[in-house]
């Protein structure tokens, strides 16, 4: 039994390796003609996308169903959808705001917003997770935390006590009023860490 259960499916190997291959080649023309933007992360539909094609990917190799054909044509569908969501996503801002999550501003300086952090349903000990990743050394470094579209949490540090922040990067960002309530803040630079 355990010899059937290693070797039974030989015979298959031929089609397993075939499949991987054209598979493989198709998802690198669909991504050649769509644009890079289908594996971007950049938004949770992006997200989706990977996850997607990597799931039948693993399907249409690994096994009889789906087959080739309706594997490849579910892969084309998928590329398209994403490549029409893109091109509503930039032509319509509407659109836009009703398929992406708006990023939330989840610290303002040394100060954590308890209130975004439960929209968000993040806790503090995430943000503090997300800080050592970021090599944040303490909280008067930081100047600000974003939770973004995509679910990574960019932290934006630096040592410099001049240094300041640019309003245009914070378009769109739930909260980001807060950092410039007080306008002695002008555009300036800033160092950005983005931790997933």
């Amino acid at each position: 039994m355990f010899e059937k259960w290693i070797t039974d499916q030989w015979t298959e190997m031929p089609m397993v390796l075939l499949s991987c291959v054209l598979t493989y080649a198709v998802i690198l023309i669909y991504t050649r003609l769509t644009g890079l933007r289908s594996f971007s992360k950049m938004s949770a539909a992006d997200f989706a996308m990977t996850v997607a094609v990597g799931s039948l990917f693993a399907s249409t190799i690994s096994g009889s169903t789906p087959t080739l054909i309706i594997g490849l044509t579910a892969l084309a569908s998928l590329f398209l959808g994403q490549w029409i969501l893109a091109m509503l996503r930039q032509h319509f801002v509407w659109f836009s705001k009703l398929v992406d999550n708006e990023p939330l501003l989840l610290m303002r300086g040394s100060e954590m917003l308890d209130e975004n952090l439960k929209k968000a349903n993040i806790t503090r000990d995430d943000v503090y997770g997300k800080l050592r990743e970021a090599n944040a050394l303490n909280a008067d470094q930081v100047l600000a935390v974003v939770f973004e579209t995509t679910g990574d949490i960019s932290v934006l540090h630096s040592a410099d006590p001049d240094v300041k922040l640019e309003p245009d990067f914070f378009r769109n960002v739930t909260g980001a009023e807060q950092l410039f309530e007080n306008r002695e803040h002008p555009s300036g630079s800033f160092a950005r860490t983005s931790v997933s």
